[in-house]
């Protein structure tokens, strides 16, 4: 099991900016591919961002692309999403996520960080 903890959640208003922080540990880091995902109520999980094990390739969906930067600190185990120009939309438990690299389905979860974003 790799074990992840998210933190920075928060309430914030719309245009304000957070950092979510994933921080995690062990020998597979540097196999792992990092996503984050987030639930809104009544919603099903969705994609946000991933970033591969080097730190070079990412993704995003477009419904954060241009606001949100995914990045990851190899020496501090720990993977970040920088969420700027926020909206209520954003609003939901943010997860963080971790893969093998090659691997399709993420298999290891975090315990989930709210963001609260109004207007």
């Amino acid at each position: 099991q790799v074990p992840l903890a998210e933190t920075g959640g928060g309430s914030v208003q719309t245009g304000d900016s957070l950092r979510l922080s994933c921080a995690s540990s062990g020998r597979t880091w540097p196999l792992l591919t990092m996503g984050w995902f987030r639930q809104a109520p009544g919603k099903e999980r969705e994609f946000v961002a991933a970033i591969d094990p080097s730190g070079k390739n990412t993704q995003s969906s477009d419904s954060v692309k241009g606001r949100f930067v995914i990045s990851r600190d190899n020496a501090k185990y720990t993977v970040y999403l920088q969420m700027n120009s926020l909206k209520p939309e954003d609003t939901a438990v943010y997860y963080c996520a971790a893969k093998l690299r090659g691997t399709s389905d993420y298999k290891h979860w975090g315990q989930g960080t709210q963001v609260t974003v109004s207007s």
